[in-house]
């Protein structure tokens, strides 16, 4: 948390010369048991929320730099966080769709991974899938794919906050040919990004229990326990990844990585479909972070993850879009809309996962699942000034009796008008401050006219 100075001799007055006000619109802070500001003003400085009051007179608050980003008929909220996403492919986007998951990835994708994946290609998808997510109010992202180095480099680009991890497969991948060196390169791709930006924190993903060794999941662990990050991997989506896991161990998956040391608090665990009752307690109990992917699930008939028996738990569930080979967006609107009514229609209760409690999972939640929860998450003093703006003048958005209901259901990315991460204007009224979008997508489609499979 920030302390507010209140002026002085050459001391800075945060309240009353900030960098930002984001002004007259309805705000919804997320914090809980706190009430919809029906018309205020957030103010920011250095990066960091320094003010939340209703509206009032303020030209005797702004500075002469003071950047002023009108929210009058308009939602200001915090930023979304995308807890599951592989940016880069967005270059596969449409590529194999309509087919099982194994098929899909076995014969589809991984060839076209191997074939058309390289540091120029890898930065170039990237940065799409950066400017889709700023479009549509993503300011957070967590990602784990191959040749990292250039994903990383993108969402510095772009402005972005983010966990980029670094792949890690038992058989040749992209950039990593011999996978006896795949915990080498994630190691070193720790060691080459840690520090380097506030914004982004480097990690390694495990791509699944099947496609990793035991010895392979426990060393990407213990490395990720040196530098105090998290493990992501791919967790129990489909019922043959389970049924193979019990026939090779004898145990479920949650409990064969609770045998290998990994079921704690520092992993993160995606999709998470095919839990029994015994392993969702098992990973509330340790504190793990799952991260909900219902579009994906529900395109590559994955099946449907137990949310609302988690979050009746009480554990915080991240919400995810997996990346655009499976999706084919990374519009957070559009799953969150998808998350609360695949829940109804398969529980058959009509007020299963609330429009709140999705937009928790799009926000608080997704900050929890990163240990970011004391910086960004919701609007409060002292929090990073993560924050998007949601133009209420569309159609669709007309007339707003709730306005969760209306993000919710209602709202899709298209309604974003203005972003901000870490105090800087990354679009301000459907404009790109920071990325060129018709050069980025003029290089994908150059890329995307040489590949095919």
């Amino acid at each position: 948390m920030i302390s507010v100075n209140q002026g002085g001799d050459g001391v800075r007055d945060f309240k009353n010369n900030p960098d930002l006000i984001i002004k007259g619109g309805m705000i919804v802070t997320m914090v809980e048991g706190q009430d919809t500001i029906p018309e205020g003003n957030v103010f920011v400085t250095d990066g960091w929320i320094t003010d939340i009051r209703g509206e009032s007179e303020i030209d005797h608050i702004q500075g002469s730099h003071t950047e002023i980003i009108n929210a009058k008929d308009a939602i200001i909220m915090p930023g979304l966080i995308n807890g599951h996403t592989h940016a880069a492919m967005t270059l596969f986007r449409g590529l194999a769709d309509d087919l099982p998951l194994k098929q899909w990835l076995f014969e589809k994708i991984f060839p076209a991974e191997a074939k058309f994946l390289n540091t120029d290609t890898v930065y170039w998808g990237s940065l799409l899938g950066c400017l889709e997510m700023i479009a549509s109010g993503t300011t957070c992202f967590i990602d784990g794919y191959f040749f990292q180095d250039e994903t990383v480099r993108a969402a510095h680009d772009s402005g972005l906050r983010a966990l980029i991890a670094q792949g890690v497969i038992d058989f040749p991948a992209p950039g990593v040919e011999d996978p006896e060196k795949n915990l080498m390169v994630a190691k070193e791709f720790i060691e080459r990004w840690f520090g380097f930006s506030d914004l982004i924190m480097p990690g390694i993903f495990c791509h699944s229990p099947l496609t990793c060794s035991e010895q392979t999941l426990k060393d990407a662990w213990e490395i990720s326990q040196q530098f105090d990050l998290p493990l992501q991997i791919h967790l129990s989506e489909t019922s043959d990844e389970v049924n193979e896991i019990l026939k090779k161990t004898g145990k479920r998956p949650v409990h064969y990585l609770e045998e290998l040391g990994l079921i704690n608090d520092g992993l993160i665990a995606a999709h998470a479909v095919h839990l029994d009752d015994r392993e969702i307690e098992c990973l509330k109990e340790n504190g793990v972070k799952v991260v909900h992917a219902p579009e994906s699930n529900m395109k590559l008939c994955s099946g449907v993850a137990r949310v609302l028996d988690m979050v009746k738990l009480g554990m915080p569930i991240g919400l995810g879009t997996d990346g655009c080979s499976s999706n084919n967006n990374l519009d957070l609107f559009q799953e969150m809309d998808t998350a609360a009514k695949l829940s109804k229609v398969f529980s058959l209760d009509p007020v299963a996962l609330d429009a709140e409690t999705v937009l928790r999972m799009a926000t608080t939640w997704g900050a929890s699942v990163l240990g970011l929860e004391d910086q960004i998450g919701t609007l409060e003093v002292g929090k990073k000034a993560d924050i998007i703006v949601v133009d209420l003048q569309g159609p669709n958005l007309c007339p707003v009796y709730d306005p969760m209901s209306a993000l919710v259901y209602s709202a899709s990315g298209a309604d974003v008008k203005d972003v901000i991460v870490d105090g800087k204007v990354l679009m301000k009224d459907r404009e790109f401050t920071t990325l060129d979008p018709n050069e980025i997508m003029e290089r994908v489609r150059r890329i995307s006219s040489d590949i095919c499979i």
